[in-house]
């Protein structure tokens, strides 16, 4: 579930649960609600020297919610690196802006559901 990860970004998961964003905490009110997604997520959950915004185990989903600074072509170009590596463990990450979440929940909330729909038919869960 945490493929590798070390002590040490343990502890830096642990601070960030601590200094989430104001729309990491809005995501998070919705995420937890298991009425709705059917499935758990963890909030700022290590994977192997990377940590995610928020994660499902059970269908391999992980979630990031983006501030501007992640528009910046070398921040992109760091991001998509860091999708790759991630992606390598066959987990699919969803990325949405900080505009998305304050703007459009409704849509990202139909996106997260619809991607948990796909991973739950092809894993037979939920």
């Amino acid at each position: 579930m945490f493929y590798g990860a070390g002590k040490n970004i343990f502890e830096k998961a642990h601070l960030l649960r601590n200094r989430m964003t104001l729309c990491e905490k809005i995501m998070w009110d919705e995420l937890r609600n298991r009425r709705t997604f059917k499935v758990r997520f963890r909030r700022q959950h290590p994977i192997d020297i990377f940590i995610v915004d928020f994660y499902c185990h059970e269908i391999r989903l992980a979630i990031e919610i983006d501030r501007e600074v992640h528009l910046k072509e070398e921040v992109m170009e760091y991001d998509d690196g860091r999708t790759h590596e991630i992606e390598k463990y066959g987990i699919r990450i969803l990325r949405f802006t900080n505009n998305d979440v304050l703007k459009h929940r409704a849509d990202v909330i139909a996106e997260i559901l619809n991607a948990i729909n796909q991973l739950s038919s092809t894993t037979g869960n939920t």
